[in-house]
């Protein structure tokens, strides 16, 4: 039995590894994504009930799942040295004489489109990936290894091939536009900061301290770049490598070019200068490099960079237009956006009508006037901005923009909280845009999944007085007789959606408290709230100390979420949406005890742990017949702290005389 169970493990792990090789590097994908979703379930679901036969390397480590509680700091063990930079044709042709003169006439150069996104520099030992860093200071960087492992282009074990027993090979992790703009906006809908360009996003994601996390933001890497020792010995060139190492199974850009003088290398960036803007993915010039290998040595280094390579880096482009007007956009949690509205103009190949205000300080900082000549700019952002005024062509008189005071929809008067570069409007309860906004997010597939209703429909039902308020949902099930008479709204479109609005009962609680879209709640501080106190009730009855001690809960969350339950209209709200059926608490699942060495004794669990972490050290605690609490009191029996435990909550423990024992101590009571 377990011959044939290890035997379907590797079978699977071997077929994914397959498909993952022909889609992500070959990009020709030959299983629909259904077929491999199951497929991948079918292994995780092998890989929970037999670990032993586990591959280390499994594709369904690229759904991520491992907690780094702190990076290592690893050496480079070949420096990761910048490249010098050039916007001139004439400094390219003065880098390709000084090469010449050094090494003759008889060079080629490699031309690589210049990616902007996050260097990376990944080991590889005997075909598998065993470690992944940063560039951090060039010297030394941040090991990454187990989000790195989450991106799908980046192989975990090796295809057969002459790859040397250790070597590391660097490229650039990036994220496509589309991608980009998606989660960009999906950040904005959960009132969430966004990010001012991919690479931002790229590297703020490979940071993240939860590997799941980073699984569900599509990253890709493009490899460029292979060191080992003795690498003369295997490779005459760079082109040489480049080829080999897309032979073992590694994400090569397929715009690499070979060019034999100058001329060409200047060709190819005249080309790109202007085809950049049809790619998927943001690059920012050309890097160029000797490709002989013999040639790079005899050229050498300087203290910051190599001889033999450098980057034309491309203008970003720049237009001139009329600022007609500016616009003010309330989204769903009040944050007041302005948008600058532009005499259309072509820019980077495409004709742009608007260009992103981000807030306040940004107009003053223009200090814009109405009917402005602006420079609009388009180089790593994707989304236009004005950087500047042409105040030689200002309009006589013309009168400066003063952001508003008062909510455009509304008229509420607008609110700054501090440290915060956004106005908002409180008015949520009572700002058109704020409530079909959050209407709209609550129907969401992240959220509640409403199937048969889609935004239109909730803004015809606001405009028909059917809707204003999460609960109104589920009565119209008792106006359908209003809604027969909506054109193009048939009935069988009625059932589908009261069905849907009757399924949506059933979702857990965590996306319940999602969905109500309070503010700084997003999708994983939602499901650690939840997890944590279990039910609605208990929530409301935390303190902002007990709802900061949940893990990545910062003040203005906590603040948040406390205000919002304890508004009492909020409650009253969410107490109707109880009776109605939908879920406030989470399913607690019957805990099968391992022993009973906690029997009868209550714990709190604060700070980060060395060997597990705080939802490991929870199960351990309840299958040991231990209670959690959400907060310290009399009633705690023991504090379990780790490292970075909260001051206040150290001071109250001690005050209250309650044990704080260490996570050992903790293992020893239950081995006892």
């Amino acid at each position: 039995m377990s011959i044939a169970i290890q035997t379907k493990i590797d079978e699977l792990t071997k077929e994914l590894n397959t498909y993952n090789y022909q889609y992500y590097v070959l990009a020709q994908p030959a299983i629909s994504d259904y077929d491999f979703d199951q497929k991948l379930k079918e292994l995780e679901a092998l890989e929970a009930q037999y670990p032993e036969y586990r591959d280390p390397n499994s594709p369904t480590l690229k759904v991520g799942g491992d907690i780094t509680q702190k990076f290592n700091t690893v050496r480079h063990k070949w420096p990761m040295m910048s490249l010098g930079n050039t916007y001139n044709e004439q400094e390219l042709k003065d880098f390709d004489n000084r090469v010449r003169k050094v090494i003759g006439d008889d060079v080629q150069y490699v031309a690589e489109l210049k990616f902007d996104g996050l260097s990376i520099s990944i080991t590889y030992e005997n075909g598998k990936l065993v470690r992944a860093v940063t560039r951090g200071d060039g010297t030394q960087g941040d090991e990454v290894t187990n989000n790195v492992k989450t991106i799908r282009s980046i192989p975990h074990q090796l295809r057969k091939g002459s790859f040397p027993d250790v070597f590391e090979i660097r490229g650039e992790i990036f994220m496509h536009k589309s991608a980009f703009l998606r989660l960009n906006k999906e950040r904005e809908d959960n009132g969430d900061q966004t990010y001012a360009n991919p690479r931002n996003f790229a590297s703020g994601t490979i940071k993240l301290q939860d590997s799941s996390e980073v699984a569900k933001r599509p990253l890709d890497c493009f490899l460029y770049f292979l060191y080992c020792e003795n690498r003369n010995k295997l490779f005459e060139n760079h082109w040489h490598s480049i080829e080999e190492v897309k032979s073992w199974g590694f994400p090569v850009c397929e715009h690499t070019k070979l060019c034999n003088n100058i001329d060409e290398v200047l060709a190819f960036i005249h080309y790109w200068d202007d085809a950049r803007h049809q790619l998927s993915y943001e690059i920012d010039g050309i890097v160029i490099k000797v490709n002989d290998y013999g040639q790079q040595e005899e050229l050498g280094f300087t203290a910051k960079s190599p001889r033999w390579a450098i980057s034309y880096k491309f203008k970003a482009e720049r237009v001139e237009t009329i600022l007609k007007s500016i616009s003010y956009q309330v989204g769903r949690t009040g944050a007041v956006t302005p948008v600058a509205n532009l005499q259309p103009v072509l820019l980077a190949g495409t004709t742009v009508k608007r260009a992103s205000l981000h807030n306040a300080n940004e107009i003053a900082r223009l200090d814009l006037h109405e009917g402005d000549t602006v420079y609009v700019e388009k180089g790593g952002e994707i989304i236009p901005k004005i950087i500047a005024a042409n105040v030689e062509k200002r309009p006589a008189g013309a009168t400066a923009i003063v952001y508003p005071t008062h909510c455009p929809e509304c008229g509420t008067a607008l609110v700054r909280e501090e440290g915060e570069a956004v106005h908002y409007c409180p008015n949520q309860d009572g700002c058109r845009p704020q409530i079909v906004g959050k209407l709209q997010h609550f129907i969401g597939r992240k959220m509640m999944d409403v199937q048969g209703l889609g935004d239109e429909t909730i803004v015809t039902f606001f405009k028909m007085g059917l809707i204003s308020k999460i609960s109104d949902l589920y009565t119209l099930k008792d106006r359908e007789a209003e809604l027969v008479g909506i054109e193009r709204f048939g009935q069988k479109s009625i059932d589908n959606m009261l069905a849907g609005i009757e399924q949506s009962k059933q979702k857990p609680f965590e996306k319940v408290l999602f969905a109500l879209g309070i503010r700084h709640i997003g999708e994983t501080v939602a499901r650690k709230l939840a997890q944590h106190f279990k039910n609605l009730e208990a929530l409301k009855a935390a303190s902002l100390e007990e709802i900061l001690s949940v893990p990545d809960v910062g003040f203005r969350i906590a603040e948040s979420i406390h205000d919002y339950l304890n508004d009492a209209e909020h409650w009253e709200e969410l107490m109707k949406l109880k009776a109605m059926g939908l879920q406030f608490a989470i399913e607690e699942k019957e805990v099968v005890l391992a022993g009973d060495s906690l029997s009868g004794k209550t714990f709190l669990i604060s700070g980060v742990f060395a060997e597990y972490s705080r939802e490991e050290l929870t199960a351990l605690i309840e299958s040991h017949g231990g209670r959690m609490l959400s907060g310290i009191s009399a009633k705690l029996n023991f504090l379990v702290a780790g490292d970075k435990m909260g001051p206040s909550k150290l001071a109250k423990a001690e005050k209250l005389q309650v044990p704080i024992i260490s996570e050992s101590e903790l293992l020893s009571m239950i081995n006892k």
